[in-house]
């Protein structure tokens, strides 16, 4: 099968609910337009939500790599791409490609998965996954060449970012935070004239520890070349830590 029958591509246009105050696309609106392509693509090649849920399993989003070369603005009509790469160690590597209306990447994004047992939270091992995930469904294509690395709190720098108790808007349809959400609340713990006035480059984030609803997670950040590290915690454990520079 050829690569490009291998991807799921979707047009629409950038929706104002979805933009900043400069008008710019809001990273989170990207993870959120991600993640639903994402289920359409899984559902299309037969591993989608209502396929494992027949199992008692689910996809978890583990870690992501987003890449702003030209950030979409309001009214602007994109292409959205995905597509499957197979595994990477113990994870299965997704990635994405939103395209403007003249042709050129504007959103680049590799994400790295795992499933887990719903009612055990416990991970499902490589080689028990191989009869969900058939091999002839991978395209090697890539938006980012590598997964998304390990992102770390700085040990220098770090200051208290507020909390935030886990609620309704928060809860996706397993139960727990939804992953766009973290990235929700690591810019709102920066400084509101900044992002007004810069536009995000780049984000790593890593998801280190499901949290559900009533969970308060403390929020620490800490500057770096460029950016910020935003880390969420749950008592003593990372909950997610996300690295976001700006142009």
């Amino acid at each position: 099968m050829a690569s490009e029958d291998l991807k799921t591509i979707q047009r629409q246009k950038i929706t104002c609910y979805d933009t900043d105050v400069a008008h710019y696309l809001k990273p989170g609106a990207f993870m959120d337009l991600a993640q639903e392509i994402a289920y359409v693509s899984a559902d299309s090649l037969h591993f989608g939500y209502d396929d494992l849920q027949r199992f008692g399993l689910a996809w978890v989003l583990s870690r992501m790599h987003i890449v702003f070369p030209a950030m979409p603005r309001w009214n602007d009509v994109v292409e959205l791409a995905t597509w499957h790469k197979g595994f990477s160690g113990p994870f299965y590597v997704r990635d994405f490609r939103m395209t403007g209306a003249d042709g050129q990447p504007a959103v680049l994004a590799t994400s790295s998965w795992l499933i887990i047992d719903v009612a055990t939270r416990r991970l499902l091992r490589r080689e028990h996954l191989a009869e969900y995930l058939p091999v002839d469904t991978e395209c090697h294509e890539s938006a980012i060449d590598e997964p998304c690395e390990k992102v770390v709190m700085p040990r220098e720098g770090v200051e208290p970012a507020g909390s935030h108790c886990v609620a309704y808007s928060d809860v996706d349809i397993i139960g727990h935070t939804n992953n766009t959400k973290y990235v929700v609340w690591a810019m709102d713990c920066l400084p509101f004239d900044y992002l007004a006035a810069h536009r995000v480059s780049d984000i790593r984030i890593n998801f280190n520890k499901e949290t559900r609803p009533g969970d308060t997670v403390a929020l620490f950040r800490a500057p770096v070349e460029g950016g910020w590290v935003v880390e969420g915690r749950l008592g003593d454990a990372s909950s997610f830590c996300v690295e976001i520079l700006f142009r």
